[in-house]
């Protein structure tokens, strides 16, 4: 099982990522282990995320959601139920 996740920075900019273990990616996000973006954004909160069954699978959806527009990543996130 895999994820596709956004999460919202603490100064409100979006980061999209996948993973197999979504708790310990946030944590890892948190800690400032997580990536270069999200390292001085932090702390950052979990806004979507999807299960896909596959690695692959969640590369195509994580590249989708890259290309879409902020205002369209928002609607994703509003769709999904949390802020």
């Amino acid at each position: 099982m895999w994820f596709v996740y956004i999460m919202r920075c603490k100064d409100d900019k979006l980061y999209t990522g996948i993973t197999s273990d979504l708790e310990r990616r946030m944590a890892e996000h948190n800690s400032g282990h997580g990536g270069r973006f999200t390292r001085f954004r932090k702390p950052v909160t979990l806004a979507y995320y999807c299960n896909v069954n596959s690695r692959p699978e969640a590369l195509k959806r994580e590249a989708v959601i890259k290309r879409l527009r902020r205002e369209e990543k928002l609607e994703l996130v509003r769709s999904f139920g949390t802020n």
